[in-house]
């Protein structure tokens, strides 16, 4: 850089279209691979429902909350929906020591017998993977699994669960359930972030399966085998996006995760700082996740073999750093269509040039498709029209992609809180007063 800096740059950007070019065949063969032969492990409701209540294992589910006062409520009437004997579940609402107004919510509530009420003692790092790690110290279930306060899982999903791993699927230690959004058309964020999920849970993960490599879970609706998780360790308390960084772990102790033909639905964010604070948060902890793990590429490389290692640095490492270097390039585009700087032609020599184009041009409108087949598959045509304004909402994640990294340095464990609750319209109970 200093002696010749334009060739320093030209690498630079050659070094970007080559993630670029990577990343894009990388989702592509993702996409179109889940669609012809999905890796998704389908259990019918008649088989979810043969099992006698007598015969089901006591199941440990995980809640935990901070600040949620509004909505503590809705989750245990969501909870209460169900379908497995009450005796046989072992629910853990997780509460921080220094929420007095989510805990008096929670009591005014009046949770059943089955719902054990646990502080979480206060202090640092205040997230939710250690609240996490306090309710599986306590847990009794065979299985395990995580519900956020906003979720309303299908009713079916444990026994579907329970099924599934009865099936003994070699290695599989962890069971995925799709996520959805119930707010979709509460405005154009939400049907974007709607979209994204669709693609995410119904083609992205399910490719990963297919393909062998490891899958960063979601944040809620996953399901384990509880000592399989207590031989991980549980969760890193102070990774912000614990559930990536878990599954990760998870395929490198010999582990796989399968995807759960089940769904739950949570709130779909629907304001736009909210959302940059919670896709930011998610970014930063893909960031953590990737560097950790990267700490010894050999020894990952051997673990997760060629073929893991190259999704592992091409989905959770690429995933934000594709967000963060996306606004250098639509730069350097504008820059050029407007003044046609002459160092240009030294920066991309023709056949990085037309590399760019080609990421420009079919990449983009691989993506933009890709998009609308999602939406398309979900049977809400709203979500479609939504997919066609995706750019403007790339444009969103690489804001977030950059408040991502500047948090990183400052403050690497802080989580950002989302607010929930911001749903125009929500069926049914969610008052934290009413009695469950």
């Amino acid at each position: 850089m200093a002696f010749s800096p334009l060739t320093a740059i030209t690498l630079l950007v050659a070094l970007a279209t080559v993630l670029y070019v990577a990343a894009f065949v990388y989702r592509i063969r993702l996409f179109w691979g889940s669609l012809s032969e999905p890796a998704v492990v389908a259990v019918s409701d008649e088989e979810a429902r043969s099992i006698p209540d007598d015969d089901l294992p006591i199941y440990s589910i995980l809640v935990p909350a901070y600040r949620e006062p509004e909505v503590i409520g809705q989750v245990l009437y969501e909870l209460e929906r169900l379908d497995y004997p009450k005796d046989r579940l072992d629910v853990k609402l997780l509460l921080e020591e220094d929420d007095a107004e989510t805990y008096a919510a929670a009591i005014r509530a009046s949770p059943n017998a089955h719902v054990e009420i646990i502080r979480v003692p206060n202090g640092p790092p205040k997230t939710k993977p250690k609240a996490c790690n306090v309710g599986l110290a306590q847990a009794r279930g065979e299985f395990v699994t995580i519900y956020d306060v906003e979720d309303r899982p299908e009713p079916l999903q444990l026994r579907r669960a329970v099924v599934a791993f009865r099936r003994d699927i070699p290695q599989v230690v962890c069971l995925q359930a799709r996520l959805s959004y119930y707010n979709a058309d509460q405005n154009l964020l939400t049907r974007w972030f709607t979209g994204e999920y669709a693609m995410w849970f119904g083609q992205m993960l399910p490719g990963l399966v297919q393909r062998g490599a490891p899958v960063p879970l979601g944040g809620t609706s996953n399901h384990f085998r509880r000592e399989a998780l207590v031989q991980l360790g549980g969760w890193d308390a102070f990774n912000v996006t614990e559930d990536a960084d878990l599954g990760i772990r998870l395929y490198r102790a010999g582990g796989r995760t399968a995807i759960l033909d089940s769904e739950t639905l949570e709130e779909a964010n629907s304001d736009f700082v909210n959302w940059v604070k919670q896709r930011s948060r998610w970014y930063k902890g893909y960031l953590q996740t990737w560097l950790v793990h990267m700490r010894h590429p050999r020894r990952l490389w051997q673990e997760l073999g060629p073929s893991g290692f190259l999704g592992f640095n091409l989905f959770v490492g690429g995933t934000p750093l594709l967000a963060l270097m996306n606004p250098i390039f639509w730069a350097l585009t504008i820059i050029w269509f407007l003044v046609h700087p002459a160092v240009f032609a030294t920066l991309f020599p023709a056949w990085l040039y037309y590399s760019g184009l080609i990421c420009l041009v079919v990449g983009n409108f691989t993506f933009l498709y890709s998009s609308m087949v999602s939406a398309r598959l979900t049977g809400q045509p709203s979500l479609v029209l939504a997919a066609l304004l995706s750019p403007v909402y790339w444009v969103m994640m690489s804001v977030a992609a950059i408040k991502a990294v500047a948090q990183l340095i400052s403050s690497p464990s802080f989580w950002e809180k989302t607010a929930h609750g911001l749903d125009a319209v929500l069926p049914g109970p969610r008052s934290s007063d009413v009695p469950v």
